[in-house]
């Protein structure tokens, strides 16, 4: 009975993930083909074949060498932009939210819950309304078209990655926070070195989902970057739509998305241990 369980829960399992799996196989196989086979193959599902039957693997370069107004330095600029402004996010948002995270774990103070439950309040906030002012704020200080609106609000936090610091660092024994204190460690120094370590799992979630959310972007870099030289992947790619977003030339498209997405991919493999386990962090207590 349960081998026969196993075999349908597998069985579904594996389903789900062709279906989930078949776009981004879709995006491969239009980005080998042919400009006339791509663009049947977008055009109609009778047109589409499981493998091209003469893979262009040239489309690649040609596709990247044609990003912006100079031969691939419009695809280096936008790709070091991204990078620059994905890794300083990561950075600001684990090193914010931990500390915030500790302080609010950790620290007695008058006005602590209020102060918890005002934070927790704003997730409900849309970012829709925080934009101008974000935008007029940044604006006087002399930001606009650079990469500073990007990279500054990573190190004021993020509610709900705060949350989740909070509830890690509530978990962790009384007995080692002591043994620290007894050390001759302040507050820094016990965040620093014993709650950070311990935080691996929230880390790495954290991390995981602040990269793609900011890799993937498109609606800040497109409000605070004006120069092509300072544009980030997102908004490269939607130039790219716009210059070559045709049938006949889509295989050029799919292989600049895919470029694109690649980093995120790669990224959910290298720390897929620490992300699921970031994700059931709590589920069972032993």
């Amino acid at each position: 009975m349960k081998a026969r369980q196993s075999i349908w829960l597998w069985g579904a399992l594996g389903f789900g993930s062709l279906i989930m799996l078949f776009p981004l196989w879709w995006m491969l196989v239009v980005s080998l083909e042919t400009p006339g086979r791509a663009g049947a193959a977008t055009a109609s599902a009778e047109g589409f074949a499981w493998w091209p039957q003469d893979p262009q693997w040239s489309n690649y370069p040609q596709a990247l060498q044609e990003v912006g107004t100079r031969p691939w330095f419009g695809f280096l600029d936008a790709w070091s932009n991204s990078v620059v402004v994905t890794v300083l996010s990561v950075v600001g948002t684990v090193l914010s939210c931990s500390l915030v995270g500790y302080a609010f774990a950790r620290i007695r103070f008058r006005g602590s819950r209020a102060l918890f439950v005002l934070m927790l309040s704003t997730m409900m906030l849309p970012a829709q309304v925080t934009m101008i002012p974000l935008f007029l704020l940044f604006r006087s200080l002399g930001w606009v078209d650079s990469l500073l609106p990007l990279i500054v609000p990573a190190f004021f936090g993020n509610a709900f990655f705060i949350f989740m610091f909070r509830q890690f660092c509530s978990q962790v024994p009384e007995a080692l926070v002591e043994a620290a204190r007894m050390d001759g460690y302040g507050h820094l120094g016990i965040w620093w070195r014993i709650m950070l370590p311990m935080c691996r799992p929230v880390v790495a979630i954290c991390s995981a989902f602040t990269f793609i959310y900011v890799w993937n972007d498109f609606l800040a870099p497109l409000i605070y970057l004006h120069g092509e030289e300072k544009a980030t992947l997102a908004v490269a790619l939607n130039s790219f739509r716009n210059q070559y977003g045709g049938l006949e030339d889509i295989q050029y498209l799919m292989a600049f998305s895919l470029v694109t997405m690649l980093p995120c991919i790669l990224l959910f493999f290298v720390a897929q241990k620490q992300f699921v386990g970031g994700l059931t962090m709590g589920a069972v207590k032993g």
